[in-house]
């Protein structure tokens, strides 16, 4: 895949992939990992669209430096910019965790009108239960606010944060798992902005419910898939649930036998729902 970046008029910026030609469909991944998340499906995608793979803020080859807010409306502008240069004024988005979450966010706020929306799990509405590996990067970059310590906790989080956790985010006991989780770890030992800027994040990132979100569902008048996975138990089914009956038009599948890396556990059907949803 085309590695390519994205500088924000503020000095941001966002490392993306490109992979076939056609209509332009941006995938955007979860807390903790990279555009590798998206890895599996990118081939049977790009036949039909120009997928679009970035590493949001604070992940992979994108910004990490400290200077930057990393709030909520400050992560959606820059996203929102991104895909308005990368994908035009309608791009077709796919979602997954913190991705979807923003991309929830973007549209509440009017910053982006996606043609159709794809949702994978994500807590959308409700109080979010932290998974695994958000927990043990909560408790990485805690104390990753004073200068110096920053290095030190980088170094610990690679020894906290390891490549096993991906078995995990996995039901099918996948072996990429593990590698998705080794290459989004693989630039973080002794890297102190971005366990600084994590923590910045952390701080300004809302721990309870989006509620807003139900005021602003009525709005979403473009198509949304919920694609969800039956097994991932930070996300269940009730979330989805609820959601297909405030937005105005939505429709819900789920992918059997799949955990948190929805990815790597059924990556056919991913991308067949994907497909015949996006058209």
């Amino acid at each position: 895949m085309k590695l390519r970046l994205y500088h924000h008029p503020d000095g941001a910026r966002i490392a993306y992939r490109e992979a076939g030609t056609g209509p332009p469909l941006a995938l955007l991944h979860s807390t903790g990992l990279t555009h590798r998340e998206w890895e599996p499906v990118v081939d049977e995608l790009a036949h039909r669209y120009r997928v679009v793979l970035p590493d949001l803020p604070l992940h992979g080859a994108s910004e990490d430096r400290p200077t930057h807010a990393y709030s909520p409306d400050w992560l959606t502008e820059v996203l929102a910019a991104f895909l308005q240069d990368t994908c035009g004024p309608r791009p077709l988005i796919g979602g997954h965790g913190l991705g979807a979450q923003l991309a929830l966010m973007a549209t509440a706020s009017h910053a982006i009108q996606p043609a159709k929306l794809v949702l994978l799990p994500n807590p959308m509405h409700t109080k979010p239960k932290r998974c695994g590996l958000e927990r043990a990067g909560r408790v990485v970059v805690r104390a990753a606010v004073v200068p110096g310590v920053d290095r030190v906790i980088a170094r610990s989080a690679t020894l906290v944060l390891r490549p096993s956790r991906g078995d995990k985010l996995t039901v099918t006991g996948s072996p990429g798992a593990r590698d998705v989780m080794r290459h989004a770890l693989m630039d973080l030992g002794g890297n102190g902005n971005r366990v600084r800027s994590w923590a910045k994040a952390a701080r300004r990132w809302p721990r309870g419910a989006q509620k807003d979100l139900i005021d602003a569902y009525p709005g979403f008048t473009f198509p949304v898939l919920l694609l969800w996975a039956d097994e991932d138990a930070f996300h269940p089914l009730t979330i989805a649930e609820e959601a297909l009956d405030l937005l105005p038009d939505a429709q819900l599948r789920v992918l059997k036998r799949t955990g948190f890396l929805v990815a790597y556990d059924d990556p056919v059907g991913l991308a067949r729902e994907i497909l015949a949803f996006c058209g």
